[in-house]
């Protein structure tokens, strides 16, 4: 019982930290009033980004960070429409997503010999329990990914609420206006949100295909992006909120690989289907309820105030 236990609590949070980092970044994005609904290519643009610099330099750690650089490079794209150019976000947040893969089979094409999935690595991220004999620990051997996107969110945490900077941000979300009538820079602020939005998107595709799969397939992310938004919302733009958000849904996925290797003859359709149809549920009984920054999704013209 104790190991079953475990083993579902390790594939839920080994299923939840891609989702952590992006949720994440789309908590930094909306505090400073910019909606980036373009976590989902972003994810992508960092998942193969990830596993081919994992794959060519041989270490995952590298792949990692070149992961969080390559999501911040499309971070800035979305930042310069949203905010220079002030043109619709959720146009833009589509755009990327319409972009990321197909940069990222471009790229697969083009240093793979044509194949549309990159080679697996030579080292995966290591894990926390991967030294010790206890068959329970064992079932609990999470990524040390798991422990980053913990520190994380209590980190981002601890700066959106208990720091002067943090409320730079926030009130740059509620109202940019009177954040500019107090000297703040609201282009500079929400730029450097949307670059670090960005950057923790690219980490939780790096997170995907570096710690859990060792390759980047097209379908590496395939809705992550979006469950992770989901997760921003049920989680009342909160870091601690889409946290505990991505925890359940992690719980969703652990759920459908606990059935689908269990006595019970469940589907494989249902069973895939299942992560999708809570998120579905969860926005319908709690998106009602919850209220995003005053600010977010609109562009801030400084002269109209």
């Amino acid at each position: 019982m104790l190991n079953s236990l475990m083993l579902f609590v390790g594939i839920t949070l080994m299923y939840s930290t891609p989702l952590v980092f992006a949720a994440l970044g789309g908590v930094v994005s909306e505090r400073s009033g910019v909606t980036n609904i373009g976590i989902e290519g972003m994810m992508t643009i960092g998942a193969v980004t990830g596993a081919t610099v994992g794959y060519y330099s041989g270490s995952a750690w590298v792949g990692f960070f070149a992961a969080g650089l390559a999501g911040g490079v499309i971070a800035l794209l979305h930042a310069f429409a949203s905010i220079t150019c002030k043109a619709d976000q959720t146009i833009s947040g589509i755009a990327i997503n319409l972009i990321g893969p197909g940069v990222a089979l471009f790229v697969c094409r083009l240093l793979f010999d044509g194949a549309t999935m990159s080679l697996p690595v030579p080292h995966k991220i290591p894990k926390v329990f991967g030294s010790l004999n206890s068959k329970a620990f064992q079932n609990l051997n999470v990524d040390v990914t798991v422990v980053i996107a913990f520190v994380l969110a209590v980190f981002i945490w601890f700066f959106l609420y208990k720091t002067k900077w943090g409320l730079h941000i926030r009130a740059v979300g509620e109202h940019p206006a009177a954040a500019d009538t107090m000297g703040l820079n609201v282009y500079k602020i929400r730029y450097i949100c949307v670059l670090v939005s960005g950057i923790l998107a690219g980490l939780g595709g790096a997170s995907m295909t570096l710690a859990i799969i060792p390759q980047f397939t097209p379908t590496a992310i395939s809705g992550q992006g979006f469950i992770a938004l989901a997760a921003v919302i049920f989680g009342k733009w909160t870091p601690h909120g889409a946290y505990a958000a991505c925890l359940l849904f992690g719980a969703a996925q652990a759920l459908t690989v606990t059935l689908g290797g269990g006595r019970f003859a469940v589907p494989s359709s249902i069973l895939a289907m299942l992560p999708y149809l809570i998120t579905i549920m969860i926005l319908i009984l709690f998106v009602g309820k919850s209220s995003a920054p005053k600010a977010s999704g609109q562009p801030y013209e400084k002269d109209a105030r």
